[in-house]
């Protein structure tokens, strides 16, 4: 019993690390008329910014424009990210979602205009069209004849009886029945994949590719030949041979890698891109682009998110203004918490640390501050993510404590919660577990106060000279812009949650301690 109880511990704590800061989003939550919902797909409030995605997401779907960059701006953790996650899982899997952060781009081994362009060829997809011969039926006899090997050594002998296999396949149709002969490769293939009398099963003529469909429903009482998935289809139609387009999905990275490695296709999975150059790509695009005029290709124009857009510097504000201009370019979805600030690598201020002839390429959709209502609501829905059963009271203290501090730092106290409640034995999250992580976990405004109040204790601590008072003056103005603290330790020792420092009364009780 111990050891199954471990067992089920330790898979309820993997279920827990999997769990990530947006894995609760499905979609932006909209209706089919484009409008955003109140809550829904994970998403809540933002109805304005969500609406504007839904238009994006339209945009991007109609796939008819290209080079459109969208800025999403607003404070720290009102749901830039969210949104631009929700616009991803909207998408769906057959439209290229590439995630770069604006950092990243400094510590690549390559230059900064090269990782932009791997990551906008990462956000357009390539739809190649191929028709195939493929012979479709199902099995009614496999023979295969193994003459008994000649004379000579062990692994000569070998070889030739693997040489000299042949045998016959019997394939039918709901319409037909013909008997194909078997070479040694086309042998090998069918044993691979287990085929056996009853299967329907697809060969590929031009490479031999043996795919097995499933079981054929005449079939379904032969019980010695069902295991616990197997699937029933029914017997094709028609002819066995026939045409049939199969579509292969890759991004113009992909076959960019394919086509500049020795390795080919295993340099995607070796993980050495390096850096690719332009005359690889010039070709490429001139395939392609011979490829679309004879209908074998379809441009699938994807989406580039690039997170922490501030921190680019101006020669990469000047590629994104160009690479921008190309026909095949991906709409750009940029994201930014700054406010008026330097462009790095200059001297100038601008909103959000953009350029402003790229600001002006821009349409920005703005997020504000969620409501008590709204935190609340989030919180219901990463409890429930999380698995954390909460008491109402415990809720609405931490709604509070989201409220005036950060929604951010109340989500990261939940599993931290849980976790104290798991300790005294309790299945609920109460008032006291908040308390107890409250006081445990600084928030960044009791953080800084505490470094305030005993900077001098610390090493390498620098000696304010009056030259700095005015940037003192400004760096404390932005320190003490943050809310005030919220709850303290209640001085009665019966009670064991927290008070409010504004008011020291007992949100219990409603008595003054």
């Amino acid at each position: 019993m111990a050891e199954l109880k471990g067992l089920s511990e330790s898979r309820d704590l993997t279920r827990i690390e999997r769990i990530g800061a947006h894995s609760h989003i499905r979609g932006l939550g909209l209706d089919s008329a484009l409008e955003a919902r109140a809550v829904s797909e994970g998403m809540v409030g933002q109805q304005s910014a969500r609406k504007a995605a839904g238009l994006i997401l339209q945009l991007i779907r109609d796939g008819k424009i290209a080079g459109r960059a969208i800025l999403l701006a607003g404070q720290p953790g009102t749901g830039k990210t969210a949104i631009a996650m929700g616009l991803a899982k909207s998408l769906g899997q057959e439209t290229p979602f590439a995630t770069v952060s604006g950092s990243e781009l400094f510590s690549l081994e390559m230059s900064k205009t090269e990782a932009l362009t791997q990551a906008f060829r990462r956000s357009i997809g390539v739809r190649i069209k191929e028709e195939a011969e493929i012979i479709e039926g199902e099995v009614v006899e496999l023979t295969i004849d193994r003459p008994a090997a000649a004379g000579g050594g062990a692994s000569g002998s070998g070889q030739s009886s693997s040489a000299s296999k042949t045998g016959k396949l019997t394939l039918k149709t709901s319409d037909m029945e013909t008997v194909y002969d078997l070479g040694a490769k086309m042998i090998e293939a069918l044993m691979k994949e287990k085929v056996q009398s009853g299967d329907v099963i697809t060969l590929d003529k031009a490479s031999g590719k043996v795919t097995k469909l499933g079981r054929s429903i005449g079939r379904s009482r032969d019980y010695d030949a069902i295991g616990p998935h197997t699937k029933f289809v029914r017997c094709p139609e028609g002819e066995l041979q026939k045409r049939k387009e199969v579509v292969h999905c890759v991004t113009l990275h992909e076959i960019d890698v394919i086509n500049s490695r020795t390795q080919g296709f295993l340099a995607l999975f070796t993980g050495d891109t390096g850096e690719i150059r332009g005359e690889v790509r010039e070709r490429i695009d001139t395939k392609v682009a011979e490829w679309r005029e004879e209908g074998k290709a379809e441009i699938v124009p994807g989406v580039l998110f690039i997170d922490e857009v501030h921190m680019l510097d101006i020669e990469c504000f000047s590629f994104l203004n160009r690479a921008l201009e190309n026909d095949m370019a991906p709409i750009l979805v940029i994201a930014t918490n700054r406010g008026i600030t330097t462009i790095r690598g200059t001297n100038y201020r601008s909103p959000h640390g953009i350029p402003a002839d790229f600001l002006d390429r821009l349409l920005i959709i703005s997020t504000q501050p969620y409501t008590e209502e709204e935190i609340r609501k989030i919180l219901d829905i990463r409890c429930e993510e999380e698995d954390v059963e909460m008491s109402m009271d415990a809720k609405v203290l931490l709604t509070k404590i989201g409220a005036e501090t950060s929604l951010r730092y109340a989500i990261n106290l939940i599993t931290a919660a849980a976790l104290a409640c798991q300790k005294r034995k309790g299945k609920i999250v109460e008032m006291g577990d908040i308390s107890r992580v409250y006081q445990l976990f600084l928030d960044v405004k009791r953080s800084a106060q505490y470094l305030m109040e005993y900077q001098s204790q610390y090493m390498f601590n620098e000696v304010l000279r009056e030259a700095d008072e005015n940037e003192t003056t400004q760096s404390k103005m932005i320190l003490y812009s943050w809310p005030a603290p919220l709850y303290g330790p209640c001085i009665d020792e019966r009670h064991e949650h927290l008070v409010s420092e504004r008011t020291s009364t007992c949100r219990c009780h409603g008595t003054k301690t």
